[in-house]
């Protein structure tokens, strides 16, 4: 069965990077290669990946890159 996600939550690399305050949407691949515990992506699509923030702000919570 199918994953349902909201729409509404669904980021690429540039939201994950300026939500998290990045600078440079880059980091977010750099994180997906060094930690094994980062979320993997909901799909990919010919722009690149796609995640859903609750993954990824769970993880950014955890490992202390968001308050």
């Amino acid at each position: 069965m199918a994953r349902k996600v909201d729409v509404d939550h669904l980021v690429g690399t540039a939201e994950i990077a300026e939500r998290l305050g990045v600078g440079r949407p880059q980091v977010v691949h750099d994180w997906r290669r060094r930690y094994p515990d980062f979320p993997k992506p909901i799909t990919r699509l010919a722009i690149g990946f796609v995640w859903s923030w609750p993954d990824v702000e769970h993880w950014a919570r955890k490992t202390g890159r968001l308050p």
